[in-house]
């Protein structure tokens, strides 16, 4: 199977990746006493209405409350409303999404039990502008930061001195008791950075949001800049004492997921090798670094004997060099690599996305090998021009090696296999 059909093997572990971070397993692990008051459902993400399905699923006893996702993302669900909101600009309907969850936790008692649903994507799903900004800032905001190349952790540090819901502010307006169960896609698994931490306060200050601002030159509005040299933007820290009766659960990550897809391969007589799930980066150096291990392996087996296959998480970025190209950050790794490894037979791989979709189009990401550069040329395509262009997209859809999977319902990031076979 790994020989004959390397895409049929390396699709495989993508879904091995994916079944593992399946929320109702951790949701299962991780369920809270039931209160003496009310039980309330809050949430935010791209797999935030499948946790919510998942949830309903188990639970014993009444509950209600809503969680938002991504357009298209939603799911059948009992008692807890769905709102589909936009990601990753954000919209009005983010916006007043977000309202409603601090409506729905404010007049909450002591006895009741708030629990939070949080994914990645949840950031841009609630966009909550601070007196003296708009929904265009935030929207501008998240424009720039996407388009700066900074870190996830990074971009989210800004969001969160931005925002009157983010970095611990949805959890503390409330005197209920928070439980946060947590679906990372962030290298190292700090649960306050997935989707800005909006039930989990870090450490981090407006601060360290202007040298961000500062180091990545991001333009913004005068608004911002004033509200983050002010004490509105500081947010709550983690020793608030409104904190202290609050958990938090993460229930699925990279590294889980990393490690079924290994052991599938060595189930199928593939010895598997985990780089890390905590790869970050720009996505096309990241492809280089992969690329010359995938190189040196073929020709020398070294580090790691073949056949192999290499595996890695983690989330890289994509610094925008131009205007009008189509695609993300793993099709921005395969392109790369492809280019790294041209005319190189015996290397076959897979970038993609765990939630299914990887930036701005619908597939989850590409594959590529050896191939993939002859292919291109043969197509009229520069693979080249296509990669300077930030348009991936375009050239992986006119060869016929994108990767398609649709909302997978979960979502721990960046799932990269690479066969050195």
């Amino acid at each position: 199977m790994t020989t004959s059909a390397p895409r049929d093997f390396l699709k495989s572990l993508f879904d091995a990746a994916v079944r593992a971070a399946d929320p109702l397993t951790g949701i299962k692990a991780n369920l809270p006493d039931r209160p003496k008051g009310k039980t309330v459902v809050i949430g935010a993400g791209k797999g935030a209405a499948q946790m919510a399905r998942a949830l309903e699923s188990v639970w014993d006893g009444p509950l209600d409350g809503l969680v938002v996702t991504r357009y298209g993302y939603g799911c059948d669900t009992r008692d807890i409303e769905i709102i589909e909101a936009a990601h990753p600009v954000p919209d009005a309907a983010g916006r007043a999404a977000a309202r409603r969850l601090m409506e729905t936790v404010s007049g909450l008692t002591e006895d009741d039990l708030v629990i939070a649903l949080i994914c990645g994507g949840g950031s841009a799903l609630l966009p909550a502008p601070p007196v003296g900004l708009t929904l265009e800032d935030e929207i501008a905001l998240n424009e720039m930061l996407l388009a700066s190349g900074a870190p996830i952790s990074a971009m989210n540090v800004v969001r969160k001195h931005l925002s009157t819901i983010k970095g611990g502010r949805l959890a503390a307006a409330t005197r209920a008791r928070v439980v946060s169960l947590i679906v990372s896609d962030i290298p190292g698994d700090n649960p306050a950075h997935v989707a800005s931490g909006p039930t989990v306060p870090d450490g981090s200050t407006r601060h360290d949001a202007l040298e961000i601002v500062k180091q990545y030159g991001l333009q913004l509005p005068q608004a911002a800049l004033d509200h983050l040299n002010s004490a509105k933007a500081d947010a709550p820290r983690p020793d608030d004492p409104v904190f202290l009766r609050h958990a938090r659960h993460i229930i699925a990550s990279a590294g889980v997921s990393l490690e079924a897809a290994a052991a599938l391969a060595k189930s199928q007589g593939i010895e598997p090798a985990i780089l890390s799930d905590a790869i970050e980066g720009e996505a096309r150096d990241v492809a280089q670094v992969h690329a010359a291990i995938a190189r040196e392996v073929l020709g020398r087996n070294r580090p790691f004997p073949k056949p192999v296959v290499i595996l890695s998480g983690g989330e890289t970025t994509v610094t925008l060099r131009a205007k009008g190209g189509k695609g993300g950050r793993n099709g921005e790794f395969a392109l790369a690599m492809a280019l790294a490894i041209d005319a190189q037979e015996g290397i076959h791989l897979l970038a993609a996305d765990t939630d299914g979709i990887d930036g701005s189009e619908d597939n989850a990401g590409a594959f590529a090998d050896g191939g993939t550069v002859k292919r291109l040329r043969a197509a009229g395509l520069d693979p080249r021009r296509l990669l300077d262009g930030n348009d991936s997209y375009s050239g992986f859809a006119a060869v016929g090696d994108l990767f398609e999977t649709g909302p997978t319902g979960t979502n721990v990031n960046d799932f990269r296999a690479i066969l050195i076979a």
